[in-house]
């Protein structure tokens, strides 16, 4: 017997012995100590029996049950969840508390931001993505050499002035310490645009666009020309045996029929890149956040001054760096055939 129906047999035992309210309370107390019922709990059974009680259980309680975790709410919230998994937990109008048990604990759900891509990826281009990934995995895989012969490049601008990320701008402070304020930035007005070609061995050729100069199929046709010859002087064993393969984006003048007639003439074999996949691309997965991380936070009044720093940062990155790059891309590649042409989780440029 419970200790609270013992204490309301008590009770009642001594209504019978024509004791008070307040000489059962008494007693109650020198029997049970600490987990004595109130005097107010006390009093109120003494009148519940003086007025011919003779029950000594709770008496049921209309609405819902005690606990609303049950099997049918949680295959409710379930329910609701799946039907519209942006609902917050207030949204879906169940007992906060026992709603988030269910998601948390029961379904080992946890409510997660949206994560931004490129592009939401058609069926048909993540079949593209999965299937480039797949016969350039198989040739470095079958081909030792296959990685040390490709020549990867792309362009971009560079900002005068690019603001400094939140985590560049955090700083260690006491509790008692004022918190940190930085005006809002936006980035410079003053800008120039870098072309830049590596491979596993390093930087192979970059320049910069004159200003006012549009990146078009004959302009890039002459930069495929100071790239051979960039080749032909710094990569002389490539040159010699044209053991050496181009790799570029989808952009207009990558994919113009003047590029397309250019490459094949002069004997430049080109891999392909999947649509609307910088997770796939070196230069931006790798070589612009790294250079364009020393720029942030820093102001350039001038364009030559933005080019001699960009060019000491391209000098600055070693072998080793472009060689862990290589490895990297090869890496994102299994990851994408992994993914099913997917974006893959882990990768911060998405």
């Amino acid at each position: 017997m419970e200790e609270k129906v013992q204490q309301c047999v008590c009770t009642d035992f001594c209504f019978r012995l024509r004791k008070t309210g307040a000489e059962t309370y008494e007693m109650l107390q020198a029997a049970f100590g600490e987990s004595c019922l109130s005097r107010s709990k006390t009093f109120e059974w003494y009148s519940c029996f003086k007025s011919g009680r003779r029950s000594f259980e709770d008496d049921p309680r209309p609405g819902r049950p005690s606990t609303s975790h049950t099997e049918e709410t949680v295959a409710r919230v379930r329910e609701i969840i799946r039907a519209d998994q942006r609902l917050t937990i207030r949204e879906v109008r169940i007992a906060f508390g026992t709603c988030q048990k269910i998601l948390t604990e029961d379904s080992r759900m946890r409510h997660v931001t949206a994560k931004f891509v490129p592009r939401l990826l058609t069926a048909e281009q993540k079949d593209d993505r999965m299937s480039i990934c797949t016969d350039l995995h198989d040739r470095a895989q079958n081909d030792p050499n296959f990685m040390s012969s490709v020549i990867t490049g792309d362009e971009c601008w560079v900002c005068g002035y690019d603001p400094e990320t939140k985590q560049m701008s955090s700083q260690w402070s006491t509790s008692s310490s004022p918190r940190p304020k930085k005006a809002r930035q936006v980035k410079s007005n003053i800008k120039t645009m870098l072309i830049v070609y590596f491979d596993i061995d390093g930087l192979a050729h970059h320049e910069f666009v004159p200003t006012g100069q549009t990146v078009y199929k004959e302009f890039h046709k002459t930069v495929l020309k100071h790239l051979r010859d960039a080749v032909r002087r710094h990569r002389p064993e490539k040159w010699s045996s044209g053991n050496w393969i181009l790799h570029q984006d989808n952009a207009p003048a990558h994919r113009a029929v003047t590029t397309n007639e250019f490459l094949p003439k002069h004997n430049i074999p080109s891999l392909p890149q999947p649509p609307y996949s910088p997770d796939l691309a070196p230069c931006e997965f790798f070589l612009f956040p790294q250079l364009k991380k020393t720029m942030k936070g820093r102001r350039f009044d001038y364009v030559e001054d933005i080019h001699a720093n960009m060019t000491r940062q391209l000098r600055a990155s070693t072998k080793s760096d472009y060689q862990r790059c290589f490895r990297q891309w090869q890496e994102r590649r299994r990851k994408c055939i992994q993914a099913q042409g997917h974006y893959f989780e882990g990768d911060k440029t998405n």
